[in-house]
């Protein structure tokens, strides 16, 4: 709950938050449902928090929904055993004491929501809308009807959400991390490190012999569960997207050219924006930025600042950046305005004043029209295909109404339905190669919770096209026997041994290079050639990551090894740097950011943990797990 609200607090009251607070609610009841999952049920009240109660009923329910979903992420049943066993219960339970008490803080302030804010949220929902974004009451009525609601239930629920999404921007509007936080995060992240190394290739663990029957039986016995064949389903899939009906012939060249202005030298695929190469100098206050300025104007240079301010490359360049990677627009308006080698007025940054100078300037590079004339015309007319597009899902839905399978009804319109004999819920065949799907993340999870035979609805895709499935097999998951697993055990239990070996054989070399040998010399030794590597961050995808992680957990001169895809890595670190905090460079910036909506959520925790023991809460344990059902 805490995190929902931290994110919708981000934007301005009103009309945004209302859209967002809408857009929670109704993403809730998607992913959920909310049918009256108690009908008979006693109206007991599990806890109270003041004099907010928690009833039975709306337990169960939110319990129910919390199994559902762990039992659809898992695809197969989940029972109250093991939701119990994960806490589960509790889960729910604290969400509803969290909710309980935000709601009673509200009557207590006196909070409200009139009836036409209410009303203006509904009908400004884009889900309950129709094409030309007029509130349709038809679309309203049956997403309520699907999801077991009424509008009573519904706008009482609107209203206790927005009551808590209210009090969520005051509490957390202005909090920011900090700045001795975001300087360690900084530091921890902007951390490098220059190693020497070679690789222990796997032919230095030297012979391994054939494990026997017996220690490969033994083997797997202790990791069966690591064996375990996945469940596969055999599926016709049919993909209807706009591209798959786009005609360029449609589009005429004056609305291509049209198309073309738009994205030139903005779309990757038609050339590459504008870049600029930048410095700048962050000032502590606004007088002594004016006088900088004043200085540049009566002929000083920009070096000249940089100069008497001792400032270091680290600590004003930003480097190559595009217009849009400027968070602040204004700034980046400015600085896109300059000429090369230009210097900027003083500007206002997020973190204070800035004088900004362009180094370089790299021109966009744009493909002419004629080039790419055939491309725009075909995204022109995929941008156009919402209707056919509808008009195409109307014939197959009537079509498998009239009792047709989706391949006939697919072929009846003129597409062809892709036939996949087997594929995991990881989207990967019985040999382990990937699958090509659709849509592929949503059409997995959705088929995985499918059945074979169902009629299920297609799903819509981001750019309005659709995907149906239909589930023809399921081969459930199963224990493969030792015979069956045999090869993959074989491979497995020999990568053990080797590793062993070579950790072994690592261990005394890294000893050798902290008694101070050399790289040169210690992989000269066992025939491996020594190499260099530089400036690596903890996040750095030129080694590989365990081996980045082990560099790392060393100290600053210290030596060690990993494990890499050909052997062992062996390291010694010759250089460790933390540069300089700039707290107006781009990155910097975006982990401020990250730190920011942290440092909400652990304040919004400590209100409402403050709240509940302010208020005082009381749970009836038996109601409770009564309210858990079987």
């Amino acid at each position: 709950m805490l995190e929902s609200m931290r994110n919708a607090a981000q934007g301005v009251v009103g009309k945004a938050i209302m859209t967002v607070v809408m857009g929670l609610i109704i993403v809730s009841f998607v992913i959920w449902g909310v049918g009256d999952m108690l009908r008979g049920f006693t109206s007991s009240t599990v806890a109270s928090v003041g004099s907010q109660k928690i009833s039975a009923e709306d337990y169960h329910s939110a319990y129910q929904r919390m199994l559902q979903q762990y039992q659809r992420r898992l695809r197969q049943p989940f029972t109250n055993e093991q939701a119990r066993a994960i806490g589960l219960d509790r889960e729910a339970l604290q969400r509803l004491l969290s909710e309980a008490a935000m709601d009673e803080e509200a009557r207590k302030l006196g909070l409200s929501v009139s009836d036409e804010a209410l009303r203006s949220m509904i009908v400004s929902n884009p889900t309950f809308q129709d094409k030309s974004g007029a509130f349709d009451p038809q679309k309203f009525a049956d997403v309520l009807r699907n999801n077991d609601m009424n509008e009573r239930m519904f706008v009482s629920d609107l209203r206790k959400t927005a009551l808590r999404q209210f009090i969520v921007a005051a509490l957390t509007a202005g909090i920011a991390a900090p700045k001795a936080e975001v300087k360690a995060e900084a530091d921890f992240q902007g951390q490098t490190r220059s190693i020497d190394y070679f690789t222990l290739p796997a032919s230095a663990a030297g012979e391994i012999a054939p494990a026997s029957e017996e220690t490969l039986k033994s083997y797997f016995n202790d990791r069966k569960s690591q064996y375990r064949a996945p469940e596969y389903r055999a599926m016709d899939v049919v993909s209807l997207e706009p591209e798959t009906i786009a005609n360029p012939d449609e589009v005429s060249d004056a609305d291509a050219q049209a198309a073309y202005d738009k994205v030139a030298g903005k779309d990757p695929r038609y050339g590459s924006p504008e870049k600029r190469d930048l410095q700048q100098i962050l000032f502590p206050n606004e007088a002594e930025a004016d006088a900088a300025e004043a200085r540049i104007k009566a002929g000083a240079s920009f070096d000249d600042i940089v100069k008497e301010r001792s400032l270091g490359p680290d600590q004003t360049d930003i480097g190559v950046t595009t217009k849009d990677a400027i968070i602040d627009k204004g700034e980046a308006e400015a600085v896109f305005a300059l000429p090369q080698g230009g210097v900027s007025d003083v500007l206002k940054s997020q973190f204070g004043p800035v004088i900004v100078r362009v180094k370089g300037v790299t021109p966009s590079s744009v493909k002419p029209y004629s080039e790419v004339a055939e491309a725009i015309k075909r995204q022109v007319s995929a941008s156009r295909a919402g209707d056919k597009i509808q008009a195409i899902h109307d014939k197959i839905e009537d079509a498998r109404v009239a009792g047709k399978s989706l391949a006939d009804a697919a072929k009846d319109v003129g597409l062809t339905a892709q036939t996949i004999p087997a594929v995991d819920a990881e989207g990967k065949d019985p040999a382990g190669a990937p699958v090509n799907l659709p849509d592929k993340t949503d059409l997995l999870r959705a088929a995985f919770a499918s059945d074979v035979g169902l009629d299920e609805a297609p799903l819509q895709t981001k750019d309005g096209g659709f995907v149906w499935y239909s589930i023809g097999k399921i081969e459930p998951s199963h224990d493969r026997g030792f015979e069956e697993a045999k090869p993959e055990v074989e491979a497995q239990q020999r990568a053990d041994e080797i590793d062993k070996a070579l950790v072994a054989k690592a261990d005394d070399l890294v000893k050798q290079l902290r008694a101070g040998g050399t790289v040169a010399d210690v992989a000269k030794s066992v025939g491996a050639e020594a190499k260099t590597a530089g400036d690596i961050h903890r996040d750095d995808k030129s080694l590989p990551e365990s081996v980045v992680a082990a560099i790392f957990r060393e100290p600053a001169d210290g030596a060690g090894s990993a494990a890499s895809p050909d052997g062992r890595a062996i390291f010694k670190i010759t250089s460790d740097k933390t540069p300089a905090v700039d707290f107006a460079d781009l990155r910097v910036k975006g982990m401020a950011q990250q730190l920011d909506a942290s440092t909400r959520d652990s304040v919004l925790e400590q209100y409402v943990e403050a709240l509940r023991r302010s208020l005082g809460v009381v749970v009836h344990p038996e109601v409770l797990q009564s309210a858990e059902g079987s």
